[in-house]
């Protein structure tokens, strides 16, 4: 597992803090889920872009 070093801006502290509370999930877990909801977002995008969505779409589901 890497370990890496986070900056949050000061104004966005809180509302984050809030939401992990919130969801019930450490800072940590709650970052994570964050950054990975993120990341399947841009390779799916990728993926559109690369006209592969069609391809990977079924059951009505698009991309």
């Amino acid at each position: 597992m890497a370990v890496m070093t986070l900056r949050i801006p000061d104004d966005i502290d809180p509302s984050i803090r809030a939401g992990a509370n919130a969801a019930g999930l450490s800072l940590n877990a709650y970052i994570v889920r964050a950054a990975r909801r993120q990341a399947v977002l841009d390779a799916a995008q990728h993926l559109a872009q690369l006209g592969l969505g069609d391809d990977l779409c079924g059951e009505g589901d698009t991309l």
